[in-house]
């Protein structure tokens, strides 16, 4: 699983074995250490909401996704979700969630459990 924030944005990217994990256990977790502190990123499986939405406490990002979104996503062709958290006169937070695809172009990381890239061309 990786995380993107920009402003008002944060955008998580999910593997095939994110994707799995998440469907049947229903919650998914990083950290990343700062020396004595640590920033955390999760997603979680939620019955009890109806959109993508999202929390930050205790250095813990935490996004939700409606439990029904999650059925079946492995293997269908939906990309990912997006919602948008309205916070009155503070403005709003996007939020995105989707498959990581293989990039088109030579990297050195592991995306041997990413997507195939739909943009690929035989």
């Amino acid at each position: 699983m990786k995380i993107r924030i920009q402003r008002n944005s944060v955008r998580y990217r999910l593997s095939r074995t994110d994707i799995q994990k998440l469907s049947t256990e229903g919650y998914l977790e990083e950290v990343t250490p700062f020396g004595d502190s640590l920033f955390i990123y999760g997603v979680k499986k939620s019955a009890d909401v109806s959109e993508l939405t999202a929390d930050f406490r205790n250095g813990k990002i935490l996004l939700h996704i409606p439990e029904q979104l999650t059925d079946g996503w492995a293997d269908n062709n939906v990309v990912g979700y997006d919602g948008e958290m309205l916070f009155g006169n503070n403005g709003s937070l996007k939020l995105l969630i989707e498959k990581d695809f293989k990039c088109l172009d030579n990297v050195t990381e592991d995306q041997s459990d990413n997507y195939e890239n739909p943009a690929k061309t035989c």
